[in-house]
């Protein structure tokens, strides 16, 4: 029987700043629903890259002294490495929107809607905030006149002639589409959001800029004298990672039969669940399947991390210093869902000990010691034991509620070991002792196969440990 096709992509995050713990959360929240899907036998295709276009990158990179080319090619390096740090499928792949193949498919992309009538000419005056790379309409800013994500930054005030897509005519469109496809977005409240948002009336914006003013980016066709507006370009990716504009291949099977899913951070929905959609219909292209959108990970107080407030903490110091388990499962684990939660180096710690060392890597511990002493061999272990409710959760994005579900397993077998002290039992009965031994043997195997997704690295020493009837040499985790 033929497998089934499941796409799921990543936002690509821009090379002009470094890497932090939103990033890592998006891009191990989605490897963790790739590892899912291909565990139910799935067939996927897991895309991921970088935003290597836009005015912020341009100014950035005449702030180092260096090309734009030589510029982005630094972000492309942290970016691709950072996939190592959060034990990213290796099978993932990675697009850059300097690769000459997104250039040109941008271009087409461009061209059909250009073709279609969707796209024309006009003079106009906009506020434009660089740190979004968007226009912003006066209801959008503060009071204080600022984007209320960059506050403090000054818009840009943008005069010129620039092309424009009709944005406006896909009201209408949109909200019949969200009719047809009520769970579009996840979660519903930030769905509920963007429909608001359309229900009030979308207006054209541009698309363009001068090459004179802002030269690094993708020709418009038939125009070099305007390069297209970042998002316009961008937001192709997810369909040129596929090889399109070929419409078989990759395209057919992942983006038409494979059901494709987009993360993305709440600050960038309107993006996903309205323009990149609108794109797709003026283009004569399906729509994508559905929209998962996370919250932001927030610093000490609650307050947005920021290197001026010094709360910034930096995802590869964790990973270098507790391993990359450890940080996929205070990401799964300890963040909300889909709400903004604080990420805190005392919330880690305690998490860490709490969880892991004292947690599972105990339990594992103490398992194994009396499995080595006491079982001649690892009992048969099941591959079809994994819980029905963990796979629900993860079917449903809640990967938090699916940990949980982990570690709830994790402290009944910790009681179970209180309760019925199987090493006393050996001393007095040992064949009844060996029961009970195998018995949490197979339980603990069971847990191992449930963090697969989860934690792989954690998964395979498991299971390893566990087959090979071996305590681990040390700790799984050590106390900090």
């Amino acid at each position: 029987m033929d497998k089934k096709n499941f796409y799921l992509t990543t936002t690509l995050p821009y090379v002009n700043a470094p890497l932090h713990m939103g990033h890592a959360l998006e891009f191990v929240r989605a490897d963790t629903i790739a590892r899912y899907k291909k565990l139910l036998g799935y067939d996927v295709f897991f895309n991921t890259g970088t935003d290597e276009h836009g005015i912020k990158i341009f100014e950035k990179a005449k702030e180092k002294g260096l090309d734009a080319q030589a510029f982005v090619d630094q972000g492309f390096l942290t970016f691709k490495e950072s996939l190592k740090i959060f034990g990213i499928s290796k099978d993932i792949h990675f697009i850059r929107t300097t690769d000459e193949h997104h250039i040109k498919s941008a271009q087409e992309f461009w061209s059909r809607v250009y073709n279609n009538g969707y796209i024309y000419k006009k003079n106009y005056e906009a506020k434009y905030c660089v740190g979004c790379e968007s226009e912003k309409t006066d209801s959008e800013l503060n009071d204080s006149g600022f984007c209320p994500d960059h506050d403090g930054i000054p818009l840009q005030i943008i005069n010129e002639e620039n092309y424009f897509f009709k944005y406006s005519e896909f009201t209408d469109k949109l909200l019949k589409f969200y009719e047809q496809n009520p769970n579009f977005i996840i979660p519903e409240f930030r769905f509920n959001e963007i429909k608001a948002f359309v229900t009030r009336g979308l207006e054209d914006f541009s698309i363009s800029r001068l090459k004179s003013k802002m030269p690094w980016g993708i020709e418009v066709p038939n125009d070099p004298s305007h390069v297209m507006y970042v998002w316009f370009d961008a937001l192709t990716n997810y369909i040129n990672t596929l090889g399109w504009p070929e419409t078989g291949g990759d395209f057919k099977k992942y983006w038409i039969e494979g059901n494709p899913t987009q993360y993305c951070g709440k600050d960038n929905t309107r993006f996903q669940g309205a323009m990149w959609q609108a794109m797709l219909m003026a283009s004569s292209l399906p729509n994508s399947h559905q929209i998962v959108v996370n919250g932001f990970v927030l610093g000490e107080g609650n307050i947005k991390m920021s290197k001026t407030l010094g709360n910034v903490v930096n995802p590869k110091d964790i990973a270098e210093e507790y391993g990359t388990d450890a940080l996929r499962y205070f990401l799964l684990r300890e963040i909300s869902n889909f709400e903004d939660s604080p990420f805190t180096y005392e919330r880690f710690h305690d998490a860490y000990n709490s969880g892991l060392a004292n947690g599972l890597g105990n339990l594992a511990s103490r398992i194994l010691t009396l499995s080595e002493k006491y079982l001649e061999s690892c009992p048969t272990t099941p591959e079809q034991s994994i819980p029905q409710d963990f796979f629900n959760a993860l079917e449903k994005f809640e990967i938090k509620d699916a940990c949980d579900l982990i570690w709830d397993r994790i402290n009944k077998l910790d009681k179970r070991i209180q309760e019925t002290e199987p090493f006393k039992v050996v001393k007095v009965d040992l064949e009844k002792g060996k029961i009970l031994i195998s018995e949490m043997i197979l339980e603990l195997y069971t847990i191992a196969r449930m963090l697969n997704p989860i934690m792989p690295e954690t998964n395979e020493k498991l299971k390893n440990l566990i087959k090979s009837n071996k305590k681990p040499e040390q700790p799984l985790f050590l106390r900090k």
